[in-house]
């Protein structure tokens, strides 16, 4: 497929919809292809939130670009779907999987060489770039700049891997459970910069005047969806025929990130 990617100016997303509920069990039945499924008729999704705008809470749904997604494979097999809020951690391991918390993990997730030992991915979906967020006026431009600072990651992310494998021996790194903590530390001033992908940090640019995106790192990142570990062939084939289905990805992309999709 041609990997879509993310230009930088973003406008104001419109709102996705999406089912919410409590986790699945054992399998229960399969999609009309054969997908296994671990509750009957519906594509249960394990997502982390918030990471607007590929997965938040909106007036008590679950909505954003990754849930539309699977929305196109759910629709093709005629199926439901329910999404699961679960640890980021308890999903990178391949637990939740394992366990039949879902059938199928999302959370503009980076397919690695560590995660493929773990779970299997789709075909990647989105093209990502790690960015570099401070305080308007900072003049942090690039990590080299914030040697004796601080900066923010979330665990269990590409992004943090980035910044202890490249910062300055001497930045101090303050690792937080989740996006919008990490963000939040850039803003209040408790770190001096963040660092985290493109896409979400783009977002959150855009509804904070007073915050910048100043540098971008070109990591080579690519997200996937990802189910369970030779488990379900027949679901990533599902999802690949979804993910490149041209016509309606390019309208989910549209929806979202208010562009057509690069190509």
């Amino acid at each position: 497929m041609n990997l879509r990617k993310l230009a930088a100016a973003l406008t104001v997303p419109a709102l996705g919809l999406a089912l919410t509920a409590c986790g699945g069990g054992d399998e229960a039945g399969k999609s009309p292809s054969g997908a296994k499924l671990v509750k009957a008729d519906t594509l249960t999704i394990c997502t982390h939130l918030p990471y607007k705008p590929f997965e938040f809470n909106e007036g008590g749904e679950v909505v954003g670009f990754d849930i539309d997604v699977l929305k196109i494979a759910a629709d093709a097999e005629k199926l439901e779907t329910e999404v699961v809020n679960i640890g980021w951690e308890t999903i990178v391991s391949g637990e939740a999987l394992n366990s039949g918390k879902c059938d199928v993990a999302a959370g503009a997730m980076t397919i690695n060489e560590e995660r493929q030992k773990v779970m299997d991915f789709s075909e990647p979906y989105f093209e990502a770039t790690q960015a570099l967020l401070t305080k308007k006026g900072a003049g942090y431009a690039a990590l080299d700049d914030l040697g004796g600072k601080t900066i923010a990651v979330q665990e269990a992310t590409t992004g943090a891997d980035y910044v202890k494998e490249n910062a300055p021996k001497d930045t101090k790194i303050i690792t937080l459970e989740d996006s919008a903590l990490m963000m939040q530390a850039v803003k209040s001033g408790k770190a001096d910069a963040g660092v985290n992908d493109n896409g979400l940090l783009y977002d959150f640019v855009k509804d904070n005047s007073d915050m910048e995106i100043t540098g971008e790192f070109q990591t080579g990142e690519a997200y996937g969806f990802s189910v369970k570990k030779g488990g379900n062939d027949k679901l990533v084939d599902v999802i690949n025929k979804a993910v490149n289905d041209k016509t309606a990805y390019d309208k989910v992309f549209k929806k979202w990130f208010g562009e057509a999709a690069a190509q």
